[in-house]
Order: C-alpha cells, then structure tokens, then sequence
C-alpha cells in the first residue's frame, strides 16, 4: 500500500504536516487514524487475542466512512500492536509504579499501549507526538486524572529510552 503523509493548509491558515494521503488522495490526519487504533484496541480489550482480527472487521462495519487503503492502514498497526502486546505491558507494568495493569482502566490502558507502541515501535512518530496524543486521547476517553497520570508514564519511559 502506497502512503504519504503532505502538508496542509487549513482553512485558518494554520500548516498540518500530519495528512496520511492513501492512494486515491482521500484524506485523515494521523491523529484520526490513531483514535481509530485506539477504538479497536478499546473494544479488543472485551473480547479473547484469538477474537481480534474479528473485533477489527467488525469495528469498520459500522465506520463504512473509512475507505479500504485506510482501513488496511488501522488494522495491520492494530495487529502489529497486538503481537507485541507482551512487550508494551512490560513496559508500562515496569514504569507504572504502584499500578498493576489490572487496576488501570480499559481505556487508559488502550491509551498506553497505543503510545508505547508508537515511542517503542514506530519510527515515524517523533516521542513527544505519542505522549502528547496519548493526553489527547486520555482528556477524550476518560476521566480528569488520567491526563496526568498517562503523561506521567509515558514521561518516565520517554526518559529511560533517552538514558539508554
């Protein structure tokens, strides 16, 4: 699959340098493909690992909007996420301090994840972009001191990748 990501003017006059462009030019910013990602892990979060790739097909049954290419674009960064699952938890288990993951909430959890993943994982995602959509996402999905506390975590593992 062919992908770009272009600069775009906005009709404030502001620039977003964070346009994923598929094939056919159809356009979502890398933002909305991320709150993608995170719906599905949120709603794989109810169902066994050996369910996902069905929570994913039926997660876009009821967002027809999302064309194929973006569609492809969010499932295999959700499939990649899920075989690395093991490595993302240990990761926010060793830096959460006095949380266990059980005690988080499915949604900060997703959160996480989702933003380790990309700190870990995805080298077209600067740190800083992770942790500061993962606030984002937090403010949206969930309560008033989950911002903090996911960027405190996220700090802590952006700081020892920085020390290593």
């Amino acid at each position: 699959m062919e992908k770009s990501y272009q600069t775009v003017r906005k009709p404030d006059g502001t620039v977003s340098s964070s346009v994923f462009v598929t094939q056919k030019g159809n356009q979502m910013t890398r933002s909305e493909v991320r709150e993608h990602i995170f719906r599905v892990l949120f709603a794989a979060e109810f169902c066994d690992r050996e369910e996902f790739e069905d929570q994913i097909r039926l997660y876009f049954q009821g967002h027809e909007q999302i064309r194929k290419k973006q569609q492809e674009e969010i499932s295999e960064k959700v499939l990649d996420l899920i075989a690395n699952l093991d490595t993302l938890d240990r990761e926010i288990s060793g830096n959460a301090k006095a949380w266990n993951l059980a005690r988080l909430g499915k949604a900060e959890l997703s959160i996480l994840r989702l933003a380790v993943y990309e700190i870990l994982l995805d080298d077209q995602v600067p740190k800083k972009v992770a942790i500061n959509e993962a606030v984002e996402l937090a403010k949206k999905y969930c309560n008033e001191k989950a911002a903090p506390f996911i960027n405190g975590i996220l700090g802590q593992i952006g700081t020892d990748m920085d020390e290593k």
